[in-house]
This record gives structure tokens, sequence and C-alpha cells, in this order.
């Protein structure tokens, strides 16, 4: 990188200068670390210091990455730079000191490597982690995958299936995010971004105490409600089959390791071979949590210990009376497979966090990582060929991707419509869906990613599971979804008698809720039009999108910004909505808060 290139202003300059001292290799002494932790803070004192983990500001972003870029220019300077984000951390109340030092530490090889691997200018690389409001970045400029030249064939409106056909249900399974600390009666309100553990302090103010099921505040959950979702998941089957899109470990991503979190992923792989049995197959997707440090997936070019081998190698151990050889094959060279369901059904586990900006990898090369939608419209183009139909699973919505990757994906989405008729995915923790339409027009509704809720109570939720009911199997079924459910464990109940077994209950049905026939792409469609013009519909919506715990209502601005997001199966059409109606870029911030 060249130095002169990277200081977007005479502002930045200067303070960069007043930063780090002399430059680098100069004739002039190095300034001492102590000198240059007393300037650093000093400027970031002029930023003020309302700042959260949640809120980095874009002035902020191009100064820190504008140090870094200077200062990484010699290898000596990787540990003073740790210091002094660390620092920067504390003083922008980012988090406490210990989480500061320990997130530094945890983050600081992967993220210089990838910095010092990768072509970013401040602009860029801010306009990347900050947003759009914050930059552009070239190094992301527009890529296309290639579609084979077989036309697309023509496309046949769905139709319900004929009464009395069969059904396939589906468990699925997302966002567990087990803590192992997690201490009932200790602090639900802590400074840490987690609370609920046995180091979070024992208030005596009950309304602050952490419950023995799980509590509504920044926690995850203990092992007995996980171990009691999966119980009760088995109970309520029999199940064709499960799909379960990760994130296993908690929300503690600065103390983690690399033993532990694959002790996480042996121990609930494990719970739920035990509890559902052998002879239902589970389908897992590789959600951003499984690796330490958090959303860090270098693609398969990386190798040595920096690679992910650690993490895909133990998947593909564990999951291995579940998956095809040649799935584990694909899974340990890059976390993603494909393998048949049933005659005429295939299943395709995408891994989401080489589409996801905050792995910071990408800042390498972002085009396609790991080929990874060129070996999907692989998949797509031979199962159109067979006349299978697609179920695609991942961890990430599709529309929260990086804007190249979503844009691709999107383009897939339309030209194998007949093919895929199912998307599933989890995340955001919460109850939702993204549409996908024809890209000609943006008018013909196509596809719907289900974004499912969470098995995890982070933030302010009860634990949850879904139900998906999908046309059969039998010669002529569409493999589409037709019905879902979704179970809840209310907490204000259970914690009221921790002694007794929870009773996890019905929160709603979807196709009653909302009086639909099925859950085509257009009954979704139609579900949107009807949210604009009956806001008792829409205001049922907001309640069970938080499995049925939230006090405020959703109304104006807050309105037209879930339709946006329910709309935008594509990163640039959340952006254009954004756009026109004038929220000047806090749509696309907000839905970018992902709750890994």
């Amino acid at each position: 990188m060249k130095l002169h290139a990277l200081l977007p202003s005479v502002g930045l300059m200067t303070c960069t200068l007043l930063l780090m001292g002399p430059p680098l290799g100069s004739g002039h002494p190095v300034q001492s670390l102590e000198q240059t932790r007393i300037r650093f803070l000093e400027q970031v004192d002029r930023f003020g210091l309302d700042f959260n983990w949640r809120n980095l500001t874009c002035p902020v972003c191009k100064v820190v990455f504008t140090i870094l870029d200077i200062a990484l220019l010699s290898n000596a300077n990787e540990e003073r730079v740790a210091h002094l984000v660390s620092e920067a951390c504390v003083r922008l109340h980012l988090s406490d000191k210990l989480v500061c030092q320990e997130i530094t530490e945890l983050f600081r090889d992967d993220f210089i490597r990838a910095l010092q691997e990768s072509f970013l200018w401040p602009t860029e690389a801010c306009a990347l982690l900050v947003g759009p409001s914050c930059g552009t970045f070239d190094i992301y400029a527009p890529w296309n995958i290639t579609l084979p030249k077989v036309p697309k064939p023509p496309v046949t409106p769905p139709s319900p299936p004929k009464p009395g056909s069969p059904q396939s249900r589906v468990l699925f399974l997302t966002d567990i995010h087990w803590d192992k600390e997690y201490q009932a009666g200790s602090a639900a309100d802590c400074k840490e971004p987690l609370c609920c553990r046995n180091n979070s302090g024992f208030p005596r103010k009950r309304p602050s105490l952490a419950g023995h099921w799980g509590t509504y505040s920044n926690c995850d959950l203990p092992f007995h409600t996980v171990e009691s979702l999966i119980e009760n998941a088995a109970r309520a089957g029999p199940w064709d089959w499960v799909y379960w899109t990760g994130d296993i470990p908690a929300h503690n991503v600065w103390s983690q390791t690399r033993n532990q979190q694959l002790t996480e992923l042996t121990v609930i792989s494990k719970l739920i071979h035990k509890h559902l049995g052998s002879n239902v197959t589970v389908y897992p997707a590789v959600g951003n949590h499984e690796s330490t440090p958090v959303n860090i997936f270098p693609p398969p070019f990386v190798h040595g210990n920096r690679s992910s081998a650690w993490l895909y190698d133990k998947m593909a151990e564990e999951w291995v009376s579940w998956l095809p050889e040649q799935a584990l094959k694909t899974l340990r060279y890059g976390g993603f497979y494909t393998a048949v369901i049933q005659p005429g059904l295939r299943v395709v586990s995408l891994n989401m966090n080489f589409c996801a900006r905050e792995n910071f990898w990408l800042m390498v090369n972002s085009t396609d990582p790991a080929n990874q939608l060129q070996w999907l419209v692989q998949i797509l183009q031979a199962s159109e060929d067979k006349g299978e139909k697609v179920h695609v699973i991942g961890h990430i919505p599709p529309g929260l991707c990086l804007s190249s990757w979503s844009w691709n994906y999107y383009h897939i989405v339309n030209r194998y419509e007949s093919t895929i008729t199912g998307q599933f995915f989890g995340h955001t923790h919460l109850d939702e869906f993204q549409m996908f339409y024809d890209e000609e027009t943006m008018t013909r509704p196509l596809g719907v990613a289900f974004i499912a809720p969470s098995a995890t109570t982070f933030v302010n939720l009860n634990p949850g599971y879904r139900v998906y009911y999908i046309d059969g199997n039998y010669q002529t079924s569409s493999r589409l979804v037709l019905d879902h459910e979704t179970y809840i464990l209310n907490l204000t109940v259970a914690n009221h008698s921790p002694e007794k077994n929870p009773k996890w209950t019905l929160l709603y049905r979807a196709t009653e809720a909302y009086s639909l026939p099925t859950l085509f792409p257009s009954d979704h469609d139609a579900l949107l039009q009807n949210f604009i013009k009956d806001d008792h519909m829409f205001q049922t919506f907001w309640h069970l999108r938080y499995k049925g715990h939230t006090s405020k209502s959703c109304i104006e601005t807050c309105k037209t910004a879930l339709l946006c997001f329910l709309r935008s199966g594509r990163y640039d059409e959340l952006q254009q909505c954004d756009h026109l109606n004038g929220f000047g870029g806090t749509l696309v911030r907000a839905s970018l808060k992902t709750l890994c």
C-alpha cells in the first residue's frame, strides 16, 4: 500500500502524524510507546466518549485504519498497534478493560495478516465495516459468476398440493448459543456484552437476577435449557429430517479458544444425536460463531495453522453419521456441501461466512471465496438436468451479505427458480423472511428466504425452534414450504416454577396467523401488501417476530424500515429502499447489526 494514498484528508494526515510521530523508517527516533499512547488517546477524546460497541463512527474508523496502515509497514509495531487499539477500545467505551484487552489479543493475528495482505485503503476498509456512507470499497467491485448457456426452462407457477398429499415435517434449529458459564441468580444486567454468567456478579434485587431456564436480557442459554429444547423436539417428532444452521457457542467472543469451540461443537452434536436418534438425518450449516475469533473464516487458499482446517475437520468427524463422504470432502475444504435427502430432493449447505463483511479475510479477496457460488451453479444445473428440487440452507441471510455476493446469489436464484424450492437461514435471532423477485421487473415473486428464530434468548427473547411443513415425497411434489410453526418456552412461566420440567408451547402456525392458503412466494408477496393495508396484521407479525416477547409496537419509520427489509433479498435492494425512504443509511446499518 502506498503511504501517500492512504490519507484521505489534511485533517486525517494531521491526526495521523500526531498519533504516530515521525514516519517509520525515517532518521528521526521513534517515539516511546507511552508518548504514542498519550497522543493517541488525546485524539480519541476529540471524537467524544458517547460510543458503544455498536456505533463506531466513520471518522474514528478512518483514523484507526490510517494508523494501522502506517504502523504495519513494520512488523515490529504489531505489539504497539495492539496496545493502542486496546486502549482506544476502553477510552471509547466500546467495552470494559478486560474485554478490550482479550478481544484485541484474540483478533490481532488474523486481522493484521488480513490487513497486510489486502489492498484496502482506509475509506474502503471503513465502507466495509461501517457502511457505504463511510466511503466506497473498490476492491469489492462487482464480479460475476458464470452461468451455463443452457436456456432457462419455462416457469410454471406452483399449485397447492391435492388434499391428502404427503407432507414432510422438518425440524429447524438455529442459534443455540449455549453458555457454559450461565449461572442462575447472577446479574442479568452487567457491564460486559454478555451477562447472566458466574462472573457477572450477584445482585440482591430480584428483577435483575438470571432465571433458572433463561433470562430476558443480554444472556445466552444454560445447558439444561438447550437439552430441554432438544428433548421436547424429539418428543414432538418423528421428523423426516432436520436442518441445523449453526451458532453453537455463546456470545463471550472475547475469551473463546479453539479447544472450547471444538468441545462445544462435540457436546451439542452428540446431544442432538442422542435425543433425535440415529434414524433421522441432520443437515448442519456453519455459523459465524463456530470459529474463534468470531466471524474469521479464511478462504481455502490460506493454509497451515491460520486456516479453518481445525474447525472443518472436527465438523466432519462429528457429522460423519449424517453426511455422505463426498459432502464431508467439500466440508473439509470450505465448510459447504451437498447431499441427496430423498430421491428428487437435494440439500445444499452454504458457508455464508464467505459473504460476510465481518470476515476480515475477505479484505484480501472477496471474489467468490472458495468458488462456492460457481460450485453452487454446477450443482443446480446438474439438479435441473435430473429434475431434482433443491433446498438451500445457510446461517447468514443472503440479503445481509456483501453486495456483489448477494447480487450473484440473487441472480442464481432467478435463473434456477424452478429448481430452488426452499431457502432456510438463521443468524438474526428473529422470526422473519426476505423476498426474491424476477430481476426484469422486480415485481413477480419467485422465492422466499425463511429466517427462523433462535434457540437463544439473546437479546430479550423467549427460547424457540421452528417446524416446517413441506410438500412431501411423491412424484409431482413441488417440495415448497406449505406452512411452518414456531414453538417457544415462555420464560415468565417457566422461571416461576424452576423445579418443574418446562412446557414448550406452540406460539403460532403461519397459515392460521396470517390467513394464507400456503407459504409460496406469491403468498408472502400478498402478505407484504396486506401489512401495508392492515396494520393489525402487521403488528401481529411484529409481535411474533420477537417470539412473543416485545412491549412496544412498530409504527411509521419502524414499519417502513421493516417492510424494506422483508422485501429485500438482495443487499442493493435494501440500500435502494433506504435511499428512497430517506433513512440516510440507518436502515442498512440497523440490518447489519448482526446478533452474532
